[in-house]
């Protein structure tokens, strides 16, 4: 990182859990005396009006994901204010999630308005003498650190005393500022080229997409006979094509509720027992998996798996997630939210695989589980499943197609990913550098202006 810039001339150490060494006109002080810290509060839910016509801004902890923060969780009304802990925040200051799910919990965001917020949030005030954007990048550089301060259960919340222990540099204002500035234009384009990678990633899965639901429900030839599906939603598909169903050309088998295993039934050593975070991948997850005794696997012959089963999760959120055994490196069965499909000689596995995963399909999935709470595919509904069948020769010549397409698709899908990957690692690095003074921006300038 310090090929591109300079250090500065002189250094002195610090045995601090935050930083090894600073610039040596930097020193070390304890957030607590820098800045102004004190958490939020909620008005009463049970009390509608106060959450009705309100002017005041308030944040919840979620506000924190947008980084600089514009617009309010929501309104409160001045006697909400006056009968609850919220208190007013000045703008440019700095809020930090003590608690929130996910990643919420440490992170920070500046204010770009007057606000308040609620009580798991703080509320971070700098003294005149400390930028507030410098302390941002200060404070997002050690976001590890900082949840780290809470202790190991990731329930437990960070609170005002473990904030104010918090060590940073403080040094000149000016060059405080100068830090910020650099890091504000470089973390900046930085984005915008993550954004970029990442537009081309949502592009390719579109045109991805639409190759696999364009083959198995128009075929590879353009020009041939087109007929009505006699599907309000498939619309025309070729002529010499047959309409089946999921049932008469496979078998469609389950895990019987009652027969359904517990978490203290699994061993260290048996039969592999796959869960729906084994098959959302590109391929099977054969190694970060559960097993189960000899027993338990003999007692559901049905669901024993063999090569080219297609494995369709049917409760949940991911109902719907589909992949194909295509190698099975020992014994295996599944779960009671997994579906076992297995092709009775008609149908090419491949093909069948990705006619599952086609818009088409995944549409009717929809469909199927329309307006339930938990949403749940019942194999009844498999079984009469509308599935279209060209002659096995053209089933094969579709598979072999859509494995080239996809190929393609999938590499430049993993050659975005790591850019990014890389792109992140390097602002990372950028801001950390910067904020500890292991490079020296005060020279800095943005390109074309001197």
């Amino acid at each position: 990182m310090t090929g591109r810039y300079k250090a500065y001339s002189e250094y002195k150490e610090y045995n601090s859990a935050w930083f090894d060494f600073l610039p040596s006109h930097w020193q070390s002080v304890s957030l607590k005396w820098t800045s102004h810290l004190y958490s939020g509060g909620t008005p009463s839910k049970d009390n509608l009006s106060f959450w009705e016509n309100g002017s005041i801004p308030w944040l919840n902890s979620g506000a924190v994901n947008q980084s600089l923060i514009e617009k309010p969780s929501a309104f409160i009304t001045r006697d909400a204010f006056n009968n609850s802990s919220a208190k007013w925040i000045p703008k440019q200051s700095l809020v930090m999630a003590l608690a929130g799910q996910g990643k919420t919990k440490g992170m920070v965001a500046q204010l770009a308005i007057d606000s308040t917020c609620n009580q798991s949030m703080a509320a971070i005030v700098p003294s005149k003498d400390i930028s507030s954007r410098f302390l941002f990048w200060w404070l997002t550089s050690n976001y590890q650190k900082i949840r780290n301060m809470a202790g190991g259960d990731l329930r437990d919340g960070l609170n005002l005393e473990l904030l104010g222990s918090i060590s940073s540099p403080i040094f000149d204002r000016k060059e405080q500022q100068k830090i910020a500035n650099f890091l504000d234009h470089e973390t900046a384009k930085i984005d915008t080229l993550i954004a970029k990678q990442e537009k081309l990633i949502e592009l390719i899965q579109e045109k991805r997409q639409a190759v696999i639901s364009n083959a198995v429900t128009k075929g590879l030839n353009p020009d041939v006979p087109m007929k009505d599906s006699g599907v309000e939603w498939l619309g025309e598909v070729p002529e010499h094509w047959d309409r089946s169903r999921l049932g008469f050309e496979c078998s469609v088998k389950a895990r019987l509720g009652w027969k359904g295993l517990k978490a203290d039934e699994y061993v260290p050593e048996g039969y592999i027992f796959l869960a729906t975070p084994n098959i959302k991948g590109s391929d099977i997850d054969f190694e970060n998996v559960n097993y189960i005794t000899k027993q338990r696997y003999d007692e559901s012959p049905e669901i024993m798996l063999q090569e080219n089963d297609l494995l369709v999760t049917k409760d949940g959120s991911t109902t719907g997630t589909t992949n194909l055994v295509r190698s099975l490196p020992e014994p295996a069965t599944v779960n009671s939210s997994i579906a076992v499909i297995r092709s009775r000689g008609n149908i090419h596995p491949e093909y069948l695989y990705y006619f599952f995963v086609s818009t088409y399909t995944q549409n009717v999935i929809k469909r199927m589980q329309g307006g339930m709470g938990v949403p749940h595919l019942f194999q009844a509904d498999l079984r009469w499943f509308h599935i279209l069948l060209p002659s096995n020769i053209e089933q094969k010549s579709i598979a072999k197609y859509l494995d080239i397409q996809t190929a393609k698709c999938d590499l430049i899908i993993k050659k975005a990913t790591n850019a990014i990957q890389l792109m992140k690692e390097r602002k990372t690095a950028l801001i950390l550098a910067a904020v500890t003074g292991k490079i020296d921006v005060r020279d800095w300038r943005p390109k074309g202006i001197q």
